[in-house]
């Protein structure tokens, strides 16, 4: 099982940080990254997708630096849980702007940070 959360909170992290990279393209550019994937920068403004990217870049760090260095290892499963919320709200975001077909990308992503914040919080945690 140990393995298993290692393999997806590496993966998540990977997403996570990837997609952080928002606070540093224009609106504009990423607009026109994805096609009609990357639409949904248009319905904020270029602080909040910097404010986003910063989330994630977060999230990213704390899903692999607290347990790597064994410093308050407590802060994986809460990242985790913030990535829940991020892509819930990703989620939402998509369902909003009527694109059935990218929100699904999210609600994986959604559900392997439930999986690792549900396993990080378990009753076997923190035993190896």
């Amino acid at each position: 099982m140990n393995t298993a959360l290692w393999i997806v909170t590496g993966l998540l992290a990977v997403v996570l940080l990837g997609s952080s990279a928002k606070m540093f393209v224009p609106k504009e550019t990423m607009a026109g990254m994805l096609g009609d994937a990357s639409k949904w920068v248009e319905d904020f403004s270029p602080g909040a997708l910097r404010a986003i990217g910063a989330l994630e870049f977060l999230g990213a760090v704390g899903l692999i630096l607290p347990a790597v260095l064994d410093i308050a290892p407590v802060l994986v499963p809460l990242a985790a849980t913030g990535a829940v919320l991020l892509f819930a709200g990703a989620a939402f975001t998509r369902l909003r702007r009527g694109e059935r077909m990218t929100v699904v990308g999210d609600l994986l992503y959604l559900g392997l940070a439930a999986f690792v914040a549900w396993g990080r919080f378990g009753p076997e945690s923190f035993t190896g």
